[in-house]
């Protein structure tokens, strides 16, 4: 059985304006079981929190940091933690 974590990501780069969060949504709801949302911050970093079963929220990290998101990826710092819940559905912030 699959253990329920909560992913906090930050990522830098050229991430604000070229449809980042929305794309970030949609890799969400494809690998599906996750929760959260993605918003931007006043720094130009993109938040991300996800909550769901652990290989799911990896796989939406390694889509992150990877060379398939709009924009560019400068880097992406994450924590791990214990789900708190209360998300419905994965949201654009």
């Amino acid at each position: 059985m699959s253990e329920d974590v909560r992913l906090v990501a930050w990522v830098r780069g050229r991430v604000q304006g070229v449809g980042f969060r929305w794309f970030t949504r949609a890799k969400a709801l494809e690998i599906g079981g996750l929760s959260g949302f993605a918003l931007n911050l006043a720094d130009g970093r993109v938040q991300v929190v996800a909550e769901g079963p652990r290989e799911g929220c990896e796989g939406l990290l390694d889509w992150l940091q990877g060379d398939d998101t709009p924009g560019r990826v400068d880097g992406v710092t994450e924590i791990w933690d214990t789900p708190r819940g209360g998300y419905d559905g994965f949201a654009i912030r």
